[in-house]
């Protein structure tokens, strides 16, 4: 009886075969690889993460709008409210 065994890798893909010669042909091709599972999960998880960002910066934006709204429509009652306080000191200034 005589075997040989054969292995080779290409970096992704390492396959061994063994070859068995016992009167008859007989050949056992085991195949192993990491395939490209790896680099698709990688990628998908890149994706959320980027997906994420862009939602979070988006949020920020639009609270950063609101409080930009309520501070100049603070402001603005504050400058009507100092036209009339102006306004109540010259009335009582021609009543005098």
């Amino acid at each position: 009886m005589v075997e040989r065994v054969t292995e080779r890798t290409d970096g992704v893909i390492t396959e061994r075969v063994t070859e068995t010669d016992s009167g008859g042909e007989t050949v056992v091709v085991q195949s192993r690889g990491g395939g490209g599972g790896g680099i698709l999960v990688g990628f998908a998880i890149l994706l959320l993460v980027v997906i994420g960002a862009v939602y979070l910066l988006n949020q920020n934006s639009r609270e950063n709008a609101k409080t930009s709204a309520v501070t100049e429509a603070a402001d603005k009652v504050g400058d009507a409210a100092k036209d009339v306080g102006d306004a109540a000191k010259d009335a009582a200034k021609k009543i005098q």
